[in-house]
């Protein structure tokens, strides 16, 4: 996740410095007297360059993201190991390119080669990253005690990690060479089978998008087609580019784009209708379904989460919310969704995403480029139908069915909305504690790490998991299986994972 939470400030700087830079929006809009020269300008091409240049590298940082994740100790030397591995396993591939002429006879698949931190090398994508961190952490989890013979003994500990990692990446890396081709020719194949599906794969691609979200695997699900060949392939400006995200930034740094690519927006241009009108809708549903004397409390709770949801895309306060009192909603969420990506896509909608597809992203990747470029406008109706259906659904399924959303609860019990409110009640009664308590305590916790949302954690044994004890510390659910448990807090998650790791680390 932390790779991922740079994305949006990346976004950001790359969206403004593109858009106002762009000599086509300069002239659209006959600017070119305040941007097309000066220091306004010289700026705004930096913040296009900076935000680029994270895109660019994203294997890497990939590579030492997961890496700095998956240690279970001495995360930095992890960190540093992977960088220095993933370059060593490009450099390793580049060599046996250039050794055995591939890069100039053109025996590889078109696209096949690539570029790693300016180093020739199989065009892998974050899948190369992702390969480095996962070994890497691996290495460093088994060695970074390892004690070496005392005339050795100063490349011993975590100084071995990068040694280590070298040299098992050299071997990866030949490894590789002759392996990645036909792992790339499959993905290529199944990109291709899946955009050629149309829109029926949409539609399938969104609802398993959000059907994976209470597992917490849905970044595993999305990622490969953001970011390889799964989410097609495009030359942007000269350059082969694969994945769809970085199509979309690639045509969003080029001057010479007049419209940008439906097959790559169709992973990201979905998320938009559901995430600014149709939860805010639900939301409105639950409030309108609610008792008349809990509407005062469960108005505010309801107003901040659709707000969250409006303009960062941080949906889970108001999913698991119904996904955990009433889960035929969440249901009926999937199927929309997967609805509202196909809709998006059959409109050609063209918007992409950093993070999430919230008001941010939208203004900045759909309406500041300008309807010609993203067809945003056919997103508004879209959008408004989606408030209509999910108020009107959502609140004659409520009340049909009689299921307890918040302010329906019974009168002596609490109305809560799954979200944040209850932690910044629980922080006077020390609640770093009482997490380390409903998991058994310090002993018991193997692993401690958190996503956007969830703190999540190993345990040695998960018979001892209190979970009243812990969903009174403001948890809006509780995922478990076998020994790994999710806990989910909303976007405050790291400041509590960094207040845990300090309580433990004080006793």
């Amino acid at each position: 996740m932390l790779p991922i939470a740079l994305l949006p400030i990346a976004g950001i700087l790359l969206g403004i410095g593109a858009s106002f830079s762009n000599p086509q929006m300069i002239a659209s809009y006959n600017l070119g007297w305040l941007l097309s020269e000066g220091p306004l300008h010289f700026i705004l091409t930096i913040m296009k360059n900076s935000g680029n240049i994270v895109f660019a590298n994203l294997p890497i940082i990939f590579a030492m993201g997961v890496a700095l994740g998956m240690a279970e100790k001495e995360k930095a030397a992890a960190a540093l190991s992977s960088g220095i591995a993933f370059l060593v396993m490009h450099q390793t591939i580049s060599s046996l390119l250039s050794l055995t002429d591939k890069l100039e006879s053109g025996a590889m698949l078109d696209g096949a080669v690539g570029s790693a931190c300016g180093i020739p090398t199989l065009e892998m994508g974050v899948f190369g990253g992702i390969i480095v961190g996962l070994g890497v952490a691996y290495l460093h989890n088994k060695f970074y005690k390892i004690k070496l013979p005392n005339v050795i003994s100063f490349f011993g500990g975590t100084r071995f990690i990068p040694i280590v990692s070298s040299l098992a990446y050299i071997f990866i890396g030949t490894l590789m060479f002759f392996v990645w081709p036909y792992i790339q020719g499959g993905m290529y194949s199944l990109g291709k089978l899946v955009t050629q599906s149309g829109h029926a794969g949409t539609f399938i691609y969104g609802i398993i998008e959000r059907a994976l979200i209470p597992f917490g695997l849905h970044h595993v699900f999305y990622m490969p087609f953001w970011q390889t060949g799964l989410g097609g392939t495009a030359i942007v400006d000269g350059v082969y580019i694969t994945g769809a995200q970085n199509i979309f930034f690639a045509e969003l740094g080029s001057p010479n784009v007049t419209h940008f690519s439906i097959d790559a927006a169709r992973f990201m241009a979905g998320k938009f209708p559901f995430m600014i009108f149709g939860l805010p809708g639900a939301a409105w549903a639950m409030y309108a379904a609610a008792k008349s004397n809990k509407k005062k409390v469960v108005g505010g709770l309801l107003f901040s989460a659709a707000l969250t949801a409006m303009i960062t895309g941080i949906t889970e306060p108001i999913e698991f919310t119904f996904l955990f009192v009433a889960p035929v909603l969440y249901g009926i969420h999937c199927v929309f969704a997967g609805l509202s990506f196909m809709l998006m896509h059959v409109s050609n909608v063209a918007i992409g995403q950093t993070f999430s597809g919230g008001i941010i992203d939208f203004l900045l990747f759909g309406v500041l480029q300008g309807n010609d470029k993203t067809n945003w406008i056919s997103a508004l109706p879209i959008g408004i139908a989606y408030f209509t259906v999910y108020y009107f659904l959502f609140k004659f399924v409520i009340e049909k069915f009689n299921l307890i959303t918040p302010g329906r609860e019974e009168d002596e019990i609490e109305s809560k909305l799954y979200t944040r409110k209850d932690l910044d009640a629980s922080k006077q009664d020390n609640i770093s504690e009482r997490i380390v308590n409903g998991l058994g305590g310090a002993d018991n916790i193997q692993d401690l790490d958190c996503c956007a949302t969830r703190l999540r954690v190993k345990v040695q044994d998960e018979n001892k998991i209190d979970e009243p004890v812990l969903k009174s510390t403001g948890a809006s659910g509780i995922i478990k299986k076998g020994k790994g448990i999710q806990i989910i807090y909303g976007p405050r998650v790291t400041v509590i994972k960094s207040e845990v790791e300090d309580y433990i680390s004080g006793l």
